[in-house]
């Protein structure tokens, strides 16, 4: 018998993948679960917005319960593992609303709604009505930006707005998977930063990219908005096969959405926010040496020794010297805020 060819081996894995996954689904029924669509803050301009969500079979705290009022008052605090209980429903027709504007589109194989909505909108807020068959409507916020927005902020989360002391595996499913929500700390002085530069600049559209998986999509929003971070859309990535490759590349994902962003926002100036944990330096090079006109500043928090032990080391400040866009570098907000100042940023 022939060997099997690498499609052979991928199409086979797909098909294994799927079959676990209905599985789940089996499963998640006889536990009484029930379908959800979750939606998540999107933005656009002001002919087209990127509405984002997921349709999952989820757990439904018992009417009356502490977890019910809980989740009603957004005061969850909620073990890492449970975010990953969820049972993505592949592939199901999906209704979006925005105003008079009907749209119907597919989840992906991981459930998720990822898709642009062409319509007519003022700037400001909006909202969109996300329906999947079985499903409550749920209610998504739409951030649209005016033609004339000229500067934006694009921020990791991990490590930088943050601690998690990510990758090294071990300490990485710890504090994905085992820690409360509430255990997780903010990065000193982030909060305060985001918030001076959104007052500085209080069109411009703030974008949480991260190589985080979305089934941690409400923990982090809740995280966001407990440290009193500025609202915005977050980009995350699933975890698991993808056509022609057996994990999905974090990296890819984050140059594809500044890509996006660069397309979608063609005037538009990023500040970019990172550390030296992992990719960002050279993720955010790359960017800036392909578009060094949308790249207003590169901003990298630089971790502590025992963060960078942790994160399996990390890059020494580079030499951009050469660089059209100014570098920054700094172990927190301050002083990051500081030199952003100098720059005439902030």
């Amino acid at each position: 018998m022939d060997a099997l060819s690498g499609n052979q081996v991928f199409r086979l894995a797909h098909r294994l993948s799927d079959a676990f996954n209905d599985v789940r689904i089996k499963l998640a029924k006889r536990w009484k679960f029930v379908p959800q669509t979750i939606a998540y803050q999107g933005y656009g301009s002001t002919t087209q917005v990127r509405v984002l969500g997921r349709v999952l079979m989820t757990q439904k705290p018992l009417p009356g319960s502490k977890a019910e009022q809980e989740a009603q008052n957004g005061n969850q605090n909620v073990r890492g593992w449970r975010a990953f209980t969820g049972v993505p429903l592949q592939f199901t027709d999906v209704e979006i609303t925005i105003g008079d504007v009907v749209t119907h589109v597919r989840a992906d194989r991981g459930g998720l709604i990822d898709t642009e909505v062409d319509v007519q909108l003022s700037p400001g807020w909006h909202t969109a009505v996300l329906r999947a068959a079985g499903t409550d409507p749920v209610e998504a916020r739409i951030r649209v930006i005016a033609p004339d927005v000229k500067f934006g902020i694009v921020s990791d989360i991990d490590d930088t707005v943050m601690v998690t002391a990510l990758p090294r595996p071990f300490l990485a499913l710890w504090n994905t998977f085992v820690l409360s929500e509430r255990a997780r700390m903010a990065t000193p002085g982030m909060a305060v930063l985001l918030d001076r530069l959104t007052i500085e600049h209080p069109d411009a559209p703030v974008i949480y990219l991260s190589t985080g998986p979305w089934n941690a999509a409400p923990t982090l929003a809740r995280f966001l908005n407990r440290n009193m971070y500025p609202s915005g859309a977050l980009l995350l990535t699933d975890w698991g096969l993808t056509q022609d490759r057996w994990f999905r590349s974090g990296q890819d994902h984050k140059h594809r959405n500044l890509e996006r962003l660069s397309r979608e926002f063609p005037d538009m100036q990023w500040l970019l926010i990172g550390d030296n944990g992992q990719h960002d330096e050279a993720i955010y090079s790359g960017f800036a040496a392909e578009n060094p006109d949308k790249v207003a500043a590169i901003a990298i928090r630089q971790l502590s020794v025992s963060e960078s032990v942790f994160a399996g080391g990390h890059s020494e400040d580079g030499d951009h010297t050469a660089s059209r866009v100014p570098w920054i570098y700094s172990p927190d907000g301050a002083g990051m805020a500081k030199q952003l100042g100098t720059l005439g940023v902030l």
